[in-house]
């Protein structure tokens, strides 16, 4: 029953969550922390930040993740095959309808209010992610301060991964 229910977790995961990355992470959270309660708030901050270090889409690193927590091998194998196979799927259909209706009216407008909704997703994410992972002053600071040097200065993100690793021990410690 729980391969069963991890399957059709993330198959509406990979089904109905647009703009990929960080817009997913919502409807991961949702899903996993607030429905199912397979990972707490703080796990489900561990997942995102795991996922973003290995190579890989988030959606896919989070299913595995999560699958193995839940059911071991199999449920990894059955949480990332559930999240995959509607992309597949999707991708299939598309590429053998999109030149036909790539000009079309209608799928340019579906498109246009897609790619806004998409920004308020990962706003949403980013909202619930920082509430789980900014419990003081301390995470504030590193937060910030992380933030600054990746949006201002424009830091690599694995420098800002290891920054934030050596100020966590400094100040955690």
């Amino acid at each position: 029953m729980i391969l069963l229910k991890l399957f059709y977790s993330f198959l509406k995961i990979g089904a109905f969550s647009f703009g990929g990355g960080y817009a997913v992470l919502a409807f991961i959270q949702k899903e996993i922390v607030n429905l199912n309660h397979w990972l707490s708030p703080s796990e489900f901050v561990d997942v995102v930040a795991i996922s973003q270090i290995t190579p890989g889409p988030i959606a896919v690193n989070a299913a595995t993740f999560v699958g193995y927590k839940v059911a071991g091998y199999i449920g990894s194998t059955v949480a990332t095959l559930g999240v995959t196979l509607p992309s597949f799927l999707i991708i299939i259909i598309i590429a053998r309808f999109f030149i036909r209706f790539q000009e079309n009216h209608y799928v340019e407008a579906a498109f246009e209010g897609i790619r806004p909704a998409t920004i308020g997703l990962i706003a949403a994410a980013a909202i619930t992610t920082a509430q789980a992972s900014i419990v003081d002053i301390k995470g504030t600071l590193i937060g910030v301060f992380i933030f600054i040097l990746l949006y201002y200065v424009k830091l690599d993100t694995i420098l800002a991964i290891a920054i934030s690793a050596v100020l966590g021990l400094l100040l955690y410690h």
